[in-house]
């Protein structure tokens, strides 16, 4: 159910900054929705391998490196979603960090109703 709830969360996140950033367009909310889980999906699977191919760069970089993985699996999920296009790779790199954050408030949010 949790998993759920963070696609969905994840939906209504890219669909308000499709609205907020220029450059980044999704056709509608089914399509937010296939890029949640095309994101997840992306981030399960391809983001590990990417981490450690590029390993030496990323401990060279202090970790920086990582936000230009984030932007390339968000390009990568540009590639495979008809729905979602992101113009060029900062406004990927800039929506990959607001995605994160709002995805990490969410999160901390409902680590609160827990407790």
């Amino acid at each position: 159910m949790k998993t759920l709830i963070n696609i969905f969360f994840t939906a209504v996140f890219v669909v308000l900054l499709s609205y907020l950033m220029p450059g980044v367009y999704v056709n509608g909310f089914f399509s937010a929705l296939m890029v949640a889980v095309v994101l997840g999906l992306l981030n399960i699977f391809i983001k590990p391998l990417l981490v450690l191919l590029t390993l030496p760069v990323t401990i060279f970089t202090l970790g920086l490196f990582l936000l230009v993985i984030n932007a390339i699996i968000v390009m990568l999920c540009d590639e495979l979603i008809d729905g979602f296009q992101v113009a060029t790779f900062w406004q990927a790199l800039l929506f990959s960090l607001v995605l994160s954050l709002c995805q990490s408030v969410v999160g901390k949010l409902s680590e609160e109703d827990k407790r």
